[in-house]
This record gives structure tokens, sequence and C-alpha cells, in this order.
């Protein structure tokens, strides 16, 4: 792609700022509503705050990693950036859409490009039924909670929970449970990405539950919908040789 315009924009941490510096002052910078490509310099969840920032804008994000684990960003080097952005490699993800309805009867809605987890508020374990597609899957799962998670969150808060990791492009969704404690043996299935899941919080009086979408939190939910949203795409930049696709490949061999 061809690169004229770039928007640098860091975490508040120091690693960050500082390269925030660097790069202004090497390759200088523009407003994110007037760049081509914009720079993300941090951690993950500054790379999924920049993300949902700009989320109705379709602007290419290239991520460099100044934070901790960096598994949406690439390795960061001030060196060559206008090469580097030309030759980065382009993955598409649609987020998940999450439809909160809360004991007062409002309805809440946000995105989610990592998962939309529903967690137990209190020291009572939630109880929560599970409708796929219309159909009842599971009557009552009694648990600290469930989730769904896109295959690019499937190596976050999903493989915590022993979730599976999913390849980009797999077509599928993880509905892992988190310390399900009946049914015992249940711990989650891989769904269909046009699959729409509804999620019904039994005895939510006296077992309340939150859902939490990326870092967007709704408490006191009785039911919660989760789709994939088609209508909806995010443009993440990778250098060729350490893509996003060949991280989630290799993290399923990681001792």
């Amino acid at each position: 792609m061809t690169v004229s315009r770039i928007a640098f924009v860091a975490a508040d941490i120091e690693a960050a700022q500082c390269a925030l510096a660097c790069l202004t002052d090497r390759y200088g910078s523009v407003p994110p509503s007037e760049a081509d490509v914009i720079v993300a310099l941090g951690g993950d969840g500054f790379m999924l705050e920049t993300l949902h920032q700009h989320i109705d804008r379709h602007v290419p994000i290239y991520g460099m990693n100044r934070g901790s684990v960096g598994f949406l960003l690439n390795v960061y080097d001030p060196e060559r950036l206008p090469e580097r952005l030309a030759r980065a490699e382009t993955v598409r993800l649609h987020p998940l859409v999450m439809k909160a309805r809360t004991v007062d009867g409002s309805l809440h809605e946000a995105l989610a490009i990592n998962e939309v987890s529903l967690l137990r508020e209190t020291r009572q374990a939630a109880k929560i039924r599970i409708r796929i597609d219309g159909r009842t899957r599971l009557d009552e799962l009694i648990c600290d909670g469930v989730l769904v998670a896109t295959p690019a969150g499937s190596t976050a808060y999903n493989l915590s929970a022993h979730g599976p990791i999913i390849p980009m492009g797999a077509g599928v969704l993880a509905l892992t449970s988190i310390s399900a404690f009946r049914p015992r043996r249940w711990r989650g299935a891989l769904l269909p990405h046009t699959a729409k899941v509804v999620f019904e919080i039994l005895e939510n009086g006296k077992r309340p539950v939150s859902a939490v979408a990326d870092y967007t939190e709704v408490r006191d939910v009785t039911e919660v919908e989760v789709r994939e949203d088609r209508s909806t795409h995010l443009r993440l930049l990778f250098d060729p040789e350490h893509n996003l696709e060949e991280r989630i490949l290799a993290e399923q061999f990681m001792p």
C-alpha cells in the first residue's frame, strides 16, 4: 500500500511516549482523521482502544509493541517505517455486537473485537441458559461465567479460560465456559460465525451477572445477545514475516 500521511498515537506509558516522540520527529505526523494509516504504539489494550476509536473510518492500523504481550502488534523498530507499511499485509476482522438487556428494562449495545464475556457479580455462581439460533442448547449452566470469542480474541481471555485457539479465516467463534460447576465436564463449543447466541440469566436477582464487550461493561443483565457484525470490518496491518494468522498458528505449539 502507498502511504503518504501517517498518524502516530501512543499509550500513556513511558516507552510508548518515547517512541511517539522519536517517530514523530523522524517521519512527521498528521491528525488521525486525515491519515492514510494510523500507527499505534503501546500494548494490546491500547490497540483495542485505537481500533474501537476509529472503527467507523475503516482506516488501516499498524501497531508496534511498546507494552507487554503485544499479540496484535508488530515488533517495534523506528527504522524504515514507510517501507514496512508499504509491504504490510492486511488482516480484516469483524467484531461481535452485544445487545444486553438489564433488570430495569434498558437495552445496551456495544462492539467487541476480542470477546463478549458474562461474569458473576457476587459470591454466588451464575445460572445461565444458552440458546443458539433460537434453540436451547444448554438449559442451565452453573458457572463463574461464559464468553464468546472471535479468532483474533481466541488467544486472550478465551485461552486463559482453556478455550480453543481459532485460526483466522476458520469461520467459527469460540463459546467457552469460565469455571463451570454444572455440567461439570462441559468446556464449551465451536460455533459457525453466523450463529446468534442468546444468554438468559436465571435467578438474576439472587445471582446477578455483568456482560463485558472488550472493555464496555453492563451490569445486572437479564438477557444478552451476541452475534458477529459482518457489516463492520477492521483493517490491521502486519509485517509479512510475522502476521496475525502465523501468530495464532504458532501459539498452538507454545510450551
